[in-house]
């Protein structure tokens, strides 16, 4: 297993304490390459709904996933892009 479907698996892993009534991880880190911060750790994406995110505005929400995310962000994820919804949002 490389590193960044490693990653890829510890994050899925990590944000399912959100309880997630959906979850999308995708590795975009093949659309950064060359770019510097590449070589220090990949490029992912996060879709994901969760009855968590209820009353959190957008930075709330990110931190939430940051928190899950743990020691990953920075090293393993040098970028992460999350859009967190509830499930009246979707």
């Amino acid at each position: 297993m490389n590193a960044h479907a490693e990653t890829l698996r510890l994050l899925r892993e990590r944000l399912t304490q959100l309880a997630p009534l959906s979850l999308e991880v995708e590795d975009e880190s093949h659309r950064h390459a060359g770019h510097a911060g590449a070589r220090e750790g990949g490029h992912f994406q996060v879709r994901i709904v969760a009855t968590a995110f209820a009353g959190k505005n957008t930075l709330g929400r990110h931190r939430l996933v940051f928190e899950a995310a743990g020691d990953l962000i920075p090293g393993k994820i040098h970028a992460l892009a999350i859009h967190a919804r509830t499930p009246d949002e979707v």
